[in-house]
């Protein structure tokens, strides 16, 4: 008997049924069998199933010999199955990697309920995925499980079959089997919901449910739409013949009102003519299971007394104001918008006609982002070396809680940031302010970069488009055509910068001024971050920060850490963090899990944390890919092991600058089994590991001697020229050499040690802990 009986209807689907069905046997749980109900499909759906067949003995085909529709199907799936929980899935949807496992996960921790609800995705035609943002949360808090009566809200989740696994053997008991027609899904999913004595919910998108340009039933134009009638009449007959189900009447009676809009509302679904006459069957089923007495609040009474008068001609009308109401809104909208933009664009040219100011700088990260990389470490260096410049920050303002005291904080696109940028001398950034800029004479744009090119970057994206998006080239080189100076770490990142971005401007290479904390951080700054961190002591932290990957384009990570940190053992601590151009929540097996949020806080999310420099601090090692942060992190002379798993893809899509095999930062991983055995075995620092690390450091790491940051205040606010003897930099602060540099060792590299207090070169206020992934 196995755990999951998988069954999945098909009619006229042959363009999906592949990947459907792939999605379902490459699962990583396996204990399943697939049911493929060829619903006499006219196209190649049959053969389809018997391919798979003959392939996998899990996969069950049945032929039925006339097609009934999608609720005939299931149920004859049904009468085949023999799992404990039946899981249904369309033709042209797909499961997400590793949903079954989770949903397995999720019915073991909250004891074989009869009922198990997730979440989904739609997919558009365009390749577009969206969450489904309308429905109630499925959080995983509280009791679990529960009634529905103690989560009533779950009824207005989507009436779906295919977001939900049912034990079948309360299917059986409650003869819940589905109706013909379209629509089958109402009379099935409510008394699903009701008649559960548990249920369990599960916060994980499951189903990427596609939305097809054409042949999807709702986008269909039939009287088959009249089916919803029959369909409600059959739930209230199945609520009338169970007395102890009459207090759901109300909610059900407004699901079924809401319903009947949508329908009416979706031109595409009624034939021309048969609008008038669904009005009035729908003015029938309302007086029909009316509750007396009940209010109908918010936007539910237009509906409501459109259904209930029935009248075509009225709906019309008003269907025909709003619709006028809501062109007027937009174009007031859009008038109001473009009248801010001229009286923006206005007070952006009369700044410009007023003297710079000398002792003002502005500051931006990523496009709006709070105080952190390279233009961060410089504005602290502003106020230590050049004091009577006055400091800026340009931020969005949720990250305003991120900026010093001292810092005047600017939101991008306001009246304040367009005269910071049109008034302010100093100008800089590790992106772009905005593509309006017009760089007056006199101003000084300092371009800081975001790290060490590791990746393809700037004009060497041409010619592939997974990376470039669109990109414009001829405005790329107009923005680097306005810097006077670009940052740079070392001869590597100066050859790259002057190829990628071809301009006039001036190379600082002077060391990166992030990387300064790292020379300046001490053992107790460590410890105290460890702590804030919620880091056990004695624990070994691990950092794992893969990059960007232009071809995937989420946060998605196919790496399992829950799987890795069983592998490494109890005393491992995972730090997940994803790249910053991800604006949604990270998602893959190390953070969708449920029971990776059960084992005691040893896998943290620190996404949302401020500081990267601080996660480096508090680790002891770090995972990465392609990501420059191997770079910075060689500063502090800790182990660092490479995850080179996708190689083949990301040079395909993306590319790197230097072939990362062949002078790599520590240990190289080609898959996961891999990188556990090189931390079990300890080659993660062994001596080989040592020394690809010292070769690494030499070449990327010359001037980061915690005073890149001073050198460059010195060279474009004080004037301080510099003059290169050798490898050494003269009139400017000496650069300290590799072997007289200490940084603070790990924590895992020295005893434990917890002393009161930061040290007064290092930043004092850290931010809280990050919530534990391990948590609910």
């Amino acid at each position: 008997m196995p755990r999951f009986s998988v069954i999945v209807p098909a009619h006229g689907v042959q363009a999906y049924l592949h990947e459907c069905l792939d999605s379902v046997l490459t699962q990583s749980f396996t204990d399943l069998e697939l049911i493929v109900v060829d619903d006499c499909s006219p196209d190649a759906c049959g053969a389809i199933a018997d391919e798979f067949a003959a392939r996998d003995p899990r996969v069950r085909p049945l032929h039925l010999p006339a097609n009934g529709g999608l609720g005939p199907a299931r149920n004859a799936g049904l009468r085949l199955a023999t799992g404990d929980y039946a899981v249904f899935l369309d033709g042209d949807d797909t499961l997400t990697p590793d949903a079954l496992r989770a949903i397995a996960d999720r019915i073991k921790e909250t004891g074989d309920p009869d009922v198990v609800v997730y979440d989904h995705a739609r997919v558009l035609w365009s390749g577009e995925t969206l969450r489904h943002q309308r429905a109630p949360r499925l959080t995983e808090q509280g009791p679990a499980p529960f009634r529905l009566d103690d989560r009533p809200a779950l009824l207005s989740a989507p009436t779906a079959v295919w977001n939900k696994a049912c034990r079948r053997e309360f299917l059986e008991r409650e003869g819940l089997l589905f109706a013909p027609g379209f629509y089958e899904n109402v009379p099935w999913t409510y008394p699903v919901l009701m008649a559960a004595g548990s249920i369990a919910t599960l916060d994980r998108v499951c189903v990427r449910y596609r939305q097809r340009r054409r042949g999807g039933i709702l986008g269909t134009t039939s009287r088959r739409h009249f089916d919803v009638f029959e369909q409600y009449d059959r739930l209230f007959a199945y609520v009338d013949a169970r007395p102890a189900l009459a207090h759901w009447r109300p909610a059900l009676f407004r699901r079924m009102v809401d319903h009947f809009v949508t329908v009416f509302s979706r031109r595409v679904r009624l034939p021309h003519g048969a609008r008038a006459e669904f009005l009035r069957r729908a003015r029938a089923h309302y007086a029909r299971y009316r509750v007396p007495g009940v209010p109908v609040r918010g936007h539910r009474r237009l509906r409501h007394l459109l259904v209930r008068l029935g009248a075509h001609r009225t709906y019309q009308a008003l269907w025909l104001a709003a619709r006028a109401g809501r062109r007027c809104g937009q174009v007031l909208s859009s008038a109001l918008r473009a009248a801010g933009r001229g009286a923006l664009a206005l007070h952006y040219r009369v700044q410009r006609l007023l003297p710079l100011r000398a002792d003002r700088a502005l500051f931006s990260a990523y496009g709006g982002r709070g105080h952190c990389c390279n233009p961060g470490a410089l504005e602290e260096a502003f106020r230590e070396f050049a004091p009577h410049v006055r400091t800026a920050w340009a931020a969005h303002p949720e990250h305003h809680h991120t900026l010093p005291t001292a810092t005047r904080r600017v939101v991008p696109g306001s009246a304040a940031y367009w005269t910071a940028l049109a008034r302010a001398k100093y100008l800089v950034t590790n992106a772009e302010f905005d593509t309006r800029l017009v760089k007056r004479a006199g101003q000084v744009l300092v371009q800081t970069q975001a790290g060490t090119p590791v990746k393809r970057m700037g004009l060497e994206l041409r010619g592939r488009p997974a990376a470039a998006r669109g990109a414009d080239t001829a405005g790329l080189l107009r923005g680097a055509d306005g810097w006077d100076f670009v940052l740079s770490g070392n001869r590597h990142s100066t050859l790259v910068w002057e190829r990628v971005f071809p301009a006039g401007y001036e190379t600082l290479e002077y060391g990166l001024p992030r990387n300064d904390v790292f020379q300046r951080a001490t053992r107790t700054d460590v410890d105290r971050l460890r702590a804030s961190l919620g880091i056990p002591e004695g624990a070994v932290a691990v950092l794992y920060a893969p990059t960007y990957r232009d071809y995937r384009g989420d946060a998605r990570t196919a790496l399992d850490l829950e799987r890795v940190l069983r592998g490494l053992g109890p005393r491992f601590v995972l730090l997940a963090r994803t790249h910053h151009a991800h604006d949604a929540p990270p998602s893959g097996p190390a953070y969708d899990s449920p029971s990776a949020r059960a084992g005691g806080g040893r896998l943290l999310d620190v996404t949302g944390h401020p500081s990267v420099e601080h996660l480096c601090l508090a680790s002891d090692a770090l995972i990465t890919d392609y990501s420059s942060l191997m770079v910075d992190y060689a500063n502090l002379d800790r182990p660092i092991v490479l995850l080179d798993d996708d190689r083949e893809v990301y040079e395909a899509t993306r590319g790197t600058c230097f072939d990362l095999r062949s002078a790599p930062p520590g240990a190289v991983a080609r898959g996961e089994d891999e990188l556990i055995d090189i931390f079990t075995s300890g080659h993660w620092r062994g001596s080989r590991s040592t020394q690809l690390r010292a070769a690494f450091r030499e070449r990327f790491c010359p001037y980061d001697d915690g005073r890149a940051a001073e050198r460059v205040v010195r060279r474009v606010v004080l004037g301080e020229t510099a003059a290169r003897t050798g490898a050494a930099v003269t009139g400017l602060p000496p650069v300290v050499p590799l072997d007289r540099r200490h940084p603070v060792p790990s924590a895992a590299a020295r005893p434990a040690a917890s002393v009161p207090g930061p040290s007064p070169s290092f930043p004092p206020a850290f931010p809280a802990a990050p919530t534990s992934l391990m948590r609910p």
